[in-house]
């Protein structure tokens, strides 16, 4: 196993609010991103404009990336080419952030939401979208998971309720929600940024967002059926690690950024120290293989790797120029690959392990 990466950084700039230029330098002191300890940059990517969001699809074969215009590039995964890119009138029209991607069981197709309400079901290849669902233009759609078998699709956003559609028909299955009452804490009250069915259970979700509660629901139902308190989630910082039965979440704040609960009786496993030196207030986080953490942020702008064990940092990409809002693992146990979004860059990793 690697050992704790340790650092003699200190405060970033941006941290400390002092410019290159307040001290006469230009942009002499920039420095270039790069990886250290367990994680290896192997290419990277470079945009139009911000990702917003990425995807690998189920055989790793290709990457997503969905743009801040709203714009979907298709990259093939094995030598990073350009393949195709997404978008049509709506998107065009609007030119707002593509918020989530997902890829369905039919590899060729990828269901995209976006901030103009807007959910998109395209066909890759071809580039013709296959069906289009406007949830409203009052209604930003912030978050999107399919379940284990893709017959429902589930949407979540700027109004606190979760939409459930029919995997194949794209019609409204139940809309899930808090009651009316506020002395009933049975639902969101505010933004929601993350949504991830159970890998094990069709019917069963989690959900977070900006109130500071993690919801645990049955979409069969029409309120959540219990929920945790403590994560403020800003990103898609919510994963379930079905061999353990685990919650990892993320929080966009400077304490106890990183948490793990118990899925079965939603008490708290642990929190996972911040990193003094490279502290990250986390926007997007996941389960990496079986014994690692990945997860990324803002503050000191960093992606690091934690293993699950130790609780210390065994690889981080640093000196990146902004936050990192979005990022995905290709989901192989050996040596998986990282895609990490930072602006106008996607920087794709890999993650070796020592025996």
């Amino acid at each position: 196993m690697y050992g704790p990466i340790t650092t003699s950084r200190k405060p970033s700039m941006q941290a400390t609010g002092v410019t290159p230029h307040d001290l006469g330098l230009g942009d002499a002191v920039r420095k270039e991103p790069y990886a250290d300890g367990a994680l290896k940059l192997l290419e990277t990517i470079t945009l139009a404009t911000d990702a917003m969001c990425v995807q690998f699809n189920r055989d790793a074969s290709i990457l997503a990336v969905g743009l801040a215009n709203g714009t979907i590039q298709i990259y093939s995964a094995d030598d990073y080419r350009h393949l195709y890119s997404l978008s049509d009138s709506d998107v065009q029209k609007s030119r707002l952030p593509a918020t989530t991607l997902r890829f369905s069981q039919t590899e060729n197709t990828l269901t995209a939401t976006y901030a103009s309400g807007l959910i998109k079901f395209w066909h890759i290849t071809n580039g013709q979208t296959l069906h289009t669902i406007n949830e409203g233009e009052k209604r930003q759609t912030l978050a999107s998971a399919f379940n284990n078998d893709a017959s429902s699709f589930i949407s979540a956003g700027s109004d606190s309720k979760i939409v459930q559609y029919d995997g194949k028909t794209k019609q409204v299955k139940n809309v899930l929600q808090a009651t009316d009452s506020r002395d009933v804490m049975n639902g969101h009250r505010m933004r929601i940024f993350a949504l991830q069915y159970h890998p094990d259970d069709p019917h069963v979700f989690v959900s977070g967002g900006w109130d500071d509660t993690v919801h645990f629901w049955d979409d069969r139902t029409t309120h959540s059926v219990r929920k945790l308190y403590g994560p403020h989630i800003c990103g898609d910082a919510l994963d379930i690690d079905p061999i353990h039965n685990h919650i990892l979440s993320g929080s966009w704040r400077k304490n106890n950024v990183l948490q793990i609960w118990d899925f079965n009786s939603g008490d708290k496993i642990r929190d996972i120290p911040q990193d003094t030196l490279v502290g990250t207030q986390v926007y997007c986080c996941q389960w990496l293989a079986r014994d690692y953490i990945i997860c990324g942020g803002s503050d000191m702008n960093t992606a690091r790797v934690i293993d699950r064990g130790t609780l210390n940092t065994v690889g981080q990409m640093v000196e990146l120029p902004q936050a990192v809002y979005c990022l995905d693992n290709d989901k192989q146990l050996k040596h998986p690959r990282i895609a990490i979004g930072c602006a106008q860059k996607v920087y794709i990793l890999k993650c070796e392990r020592k025996n």
